[in-house]
């Protein structure tokens, strides 16, 4: 559930000092315990995402933003409206997802901003052996001067992906205190559960009505991101035969052995998230559903050719097939899964999409930082669904670890950028 709405903020010195509007919202929007599940049934998985979007509704309202709503699957909608006197600007989006990984705690999150970076290891008070080391975190080094908020070193921070909800809930306030700025239509979305891959299930594109949308959901300054992963899971399920194991000869094919005999055939030098950097997909065992009767392993399948997912899903069949391969009454079937697409795949044919981020990142001041994504966004499904969506920095650095952390000037750079982009959109316009 949503906890009390005022952060327990630790600060690194005794001085006083006003927080930025980018702060302030993020060190709020972190005290609610917004963690989502795979096992739930519900939509959204928990109830603090509900508490923390309800109260989004009413802070768009509260800095303007008149027809914020919050629908029944538990996605916030609203507009800002068009300033500009041109007729052809298009609609464009800005969305962020309020759920933090099920992978650690979000419950009682007690952020420590770390004033004017020196350098120095950053020690988190909660748990001594949670350093943060400029040595191991080469962006750290980036950030000298910069006001560095972690988490105690309990529990996640929060940064993946509330620093994007506050970046955008700021620029909403910016363009509606300054409507003398001409820009388009501009709609905002904050999502639920896109940790478990159920952000976009009930995301309706039409209602939302944008023509090209941005994830505010990355890392360093000046990252873009229009490439992602293809991904499915294929599950594998070996059958073997079980019976009395005092009276088991000659009839008990015991199929944790045989799912035993197929993972360890899988290469160690290759392949694998763990021998993998860059382009380079894999295979990666994730869950094992182990009985003598029926054993389950369940795999993820990362590659950025579509055409590659097929490929490796038919070795990991064929290594199936030669483990069960001679063993009488043994057997397997495999069942696979879509996840989701590279987004590249569509975003390549609207190229203003990119070229218009890049513009407004380089307005900001930054030099536009363009890599893969060797994972999946919201965007990547958004993407197939009719609405092209890259992915725009937000800040965020070790997610889903009690080692995440985020620059503040990094935030501050992102709501530059969501103004700017959108002022790209409206002058290149007719």
């Amino acid at each position: 559930m949503g906890r009390d709405r005022s952060a327990d903020v630790r600060v690194s010195d005794d001085r006083v000092c006003m927080l930025s509007p980018v702060l302030e919202r993020f060190l709020r929007y972190v005290a609610y315990d917004t963690q989502s599940r795979e096992d739930a049934t519900a939509y959204p998985s928990t109830p603090g995402q509900l508490a923390l979007l309800g109260d989004l509704v009413a802070e768009l309202r509260v800095i303007g933003v008149t027809d914020a709503v919050l629908d029944e699957h538990g996605y916030v909608m609203a507009t800002i409206p068009a300033t500009t006197k041109k007729a052809d600007v298009p609609v464009i989006g800005f969305i962020a997802h309020v759920d933090t990984s099920p992978e650690m705690s979000g419950a009682g999150v007690k952020p420590i901003v770390h004033r004017a970076y020196d350098g120095r290891d950053l020690v988190l008070p909660d748990d001594p052996a949670a350093i943060l080391r400029v040595a191991e975190m080469p962006y750290l080094g980036d950030c000298l001067g910069h006001d560095i908020v972690t988490a105690s070193g309990t529990t996640l921070l929060g940064a993946d992906n509330k620093s994007g909800v506050a970046e955008i809930m700021t620029a909403a306030e910016w363009f509606v205190t300054h409507p003398e700025v001409p820009h388009g239509t501009i709609r905002i979305a904050f999502t639920p559960d896109e940790e478990v891959g159920q952000g976009t299930k009930h995301f309706d594109v039409a209602r939302f009505g944008a023509r090209y949308a941005y994830t505010m959901d990355g890392g360093p300054r000046g990252e873009l991101e229009f490439e992602s992963f293809s991904a499915d899971a294929i599950t594998i399920t070996f059958r073997g035969f079980n019976t009395h194991p005092g009276y088991a000869k000659g009839h008990m094919v015991n199929a944790i052995k045989l799912a035993a005999r197929f993972i360890e055939r899988l290469p160690g030098d290759r392949l694998s998230p763990e021998t993998t950097a860059g382009r380079d997909g894999f295979v990666h065992p994730y869950v094992v559903d182990a009985g003598v009767d029926r054993t389950s392993v369940k795999l993820l399948v990362r590659d950025f050719k579509t055409s590659g997912l097929a490929e490796k899903e038919a070795w990991l069949q064929g290594l199936a097939a030669e483990v069960v391969s001679g063993v009488p009454g043994a057997a397997f079937e495999a069942v696979v899964e879509e996840s989701y697409r590279n987004m590249r795949e569509v975003i390549d044919q609207h190229p203003l999409v990119v070229e218009y981020a890049r513009e407004g990142i380089a307005r900001a001041g930054l030099q536009v930082r363009e890599r893969p994504i060797r994972g999946g966004t919201d965007g990547s499904r958004l993407s197939f669904m009719g609405l092209p969506t890259p992915n725009i920095f937000a800040g965020e650095q070790n997610f889903h670890s009690r080692l995440e952390w985020v620059s503040v000037q990094d935030m501050e750079k992102a709501v530059e950028v969501i103004v700017a982009v959108a002022k790209v959109w409206e002058e290149k316009a007719g």
